[in-house]
């Protein structure tokens, strides 16, 4: 796809053509907006070949996994928005409380206006379209960033939006760090950003100067406990899938594991297995595997092998992996062990294919472990007891899987996102719409007299004796 084949675009002129097409949409109807979805899903049906042929020239994505996590994503959102929309614009009614006597009220969603979605390159299908699903559902028009480290992605994205809308309606902005910028200083109704805490901090701080609330998916470092009970053999296949998806470049990926020392040993060997049945079965090297994808970049790739380096020099154990090709930006599925707080991967989020591995005694231990650092974007436990119960209630995360990873990405009926240091919102589904709705509550009070004109001053007796009974009681 040829980026100057797209003629450019007057970011500011848009944003303005964007905010009165928000105040014609903020009465769409359902039909409406699911005629919308419904072209989009058409598009995606048709153009699955330039998808994956995208995502492959980008960092070598397999096919399988690019239908898997990038299209079949996107496609369930839509059909699920698509069945449930009618549901979601309805009002939903308020109960009454007594003081209310004589009301009625309930929750209007009306569309929040103009939004912005900038999306990242990990997933950049997927995590640029899934939130405009979200957008159109809630009935707004969108201005998309996506990244510039994966322009043959983003060039599709851009080419399948001008096919499918007007500018006013949904336009897509090309370029690098200075469109992001210029972007984040129009005043949006609604900021959608998928990144880095580091630099979803700074666009909490560019929304601020507009008060433009804010939706971000940012990442942490996703702890894994494995507890004594747990089945390790099934445990290892799922953290093994879950880890090393999209080469270890995922906000939701195990970015550590906390085992029980007794069970140590075998998971390592359980993983080992688990990685060479998914990535050679034939025996020919994990470097020939076709369903690995590759490190996105250069400054990628050094981070991650920097991070190596110290864990190394440091005391770390390789219990597997380590191999590296830089001229293909390969990196190995790799296991580490004898991890300490002195490491650089104690610390930062690992976002590739370096698995660490701590022991624990007692589950306190862990749980005290998991507190010590920023809230998580997702926690996982394999465990087959009642511990379980005690991490959930005794940690805090974004979202929580027990006996698999990352599987909540795809449940559209829960919410997705993180809490503090990992994120601020949810989203998918309902949750999505709710993201890009404002919630407007709606009060009806009868004409004439009613039990609020018994408080109006002046300030009697009987009045005083009212409020007064309203404090005690209600």
């Amino acid at each position: 796809m040829d980026t100057q084949a797209l003629p450019p675009i007057d970011i500011t002129d848009i944003v303005q053509l964007q905010k009165k097409t928000a105040l014609a949409w903020r009465s769409s109807s359902v039909a409406e907006r699911v005629e919308r979805l419904k072209i989009l899903n058409d598009w995606i049906s048709r153009n699955q070949s330039a998808i994956r042929q995208a995502l492959w020239d980008d960092f070598k994505k397999p096919i399988a996994e690019t239908d898997l996590s990038e299209i079949f994503p996107v496609t369930s959102e839509i059909n699920h928005a698509k069945k449930y929309l009618k549901s979601w614009m309805k009002p939903s009614k308020a109960s009454m409380p007594m003081p209310m006597f004589g009301t009625s009220s309930y929750v209007q969603y009306e569309p929040k206006g103009c939004a912005l979605i900038i999306s990242p390159w990990n997933y950049p299908f997927n995590l640029a379209i899934g939130p405009l699903v979200s957008a159109i559902s809630a009935g707004c028009p969108a201005v998309l960033k996506p990244s510039e480290l994966t322009p043959k992605t983003s060039a599709l994205v851009a080419q399948m939006v001008k096919e499918l809308f007007k500018p006013e309606e949904v336009t897509v902005c090309l370029g690098g760090v200075e469109v992001s910028q210029e972007l984040l200083s129009l005043p949006f109704d609604h900021i959608f950003f998928t990144g880095s805490t580091k630099i979803g901090k700074i666009v909490m701080e560019k929304a601020s100067k507009n008060l433009t609330p804010v939706t971000l998916e940012l990442g942490g470092k996703s702890p894994t406990i494995v507890t004594k009970s747990a089945d390790i053999a099934d445990a290892a296949k799922k953290i093994a899938f879950g880890k090393f998806v999209n080469l270890g470049q995922t906000c939701i990926a195990p970015d550590y594991i906390l085992v029980h020392q007794s069970k140590k040993d075998q998971l390592v060997a359980e993983l080992i297995l688990a990685i060479k049945d998914m990535y050679d079965p034939s025996f020919l090297g994990i470097a020939k595997s076709k369903d690995l994808a590759r490190i996105i970049d250069v400054r990628h790739f050094d981070r991650i092998l920097n991070c190596l380096q110290d864990a190394t020099e440091k005391g770390a154990k390789t219990d597997f992996g380590g191999g590296n090709d830089r001229r293909e930006l390969f990196i190995e599925p790799t296991i580490l062990s004898g991890i300490t707080e002195e490491m650089d991967i104690s610390h930062e989020e690992i976002f590739g294919p370096l698995l660490p591995i701590l022991t624990y005694e007692s589950i306190q231990e862990a749980i005290d472990y998991i507190n010590q650092k920023p809230k998580p974007l997702a926690l996982y436990v394999f465990d087959s007891s009642d511990e379980t119960d005690l991490i959930l209630k005794n940690t805090s995360s974004g979202n929580a899987v027990i006996n698999d990873c990352v599987l909540h990405f795809l449940h559209n009926n829960l919410p997705f996102g993180g809490v503090g240091n990992s994120g601020i919102g949810k989203s998918h589904g309902y949750h999505g719409f709710l993201a890009f709705s404002n919630e407007k509550g709606v009060l009806r009070q009868r004409v004439g007299f009613n039990n609020v004109t018994l408080l109006r001053p002046p300030y009697g007796l009987k009045a005083k004796k009212i409020i007064e009974s309203l404090i005690k009681w209600f």
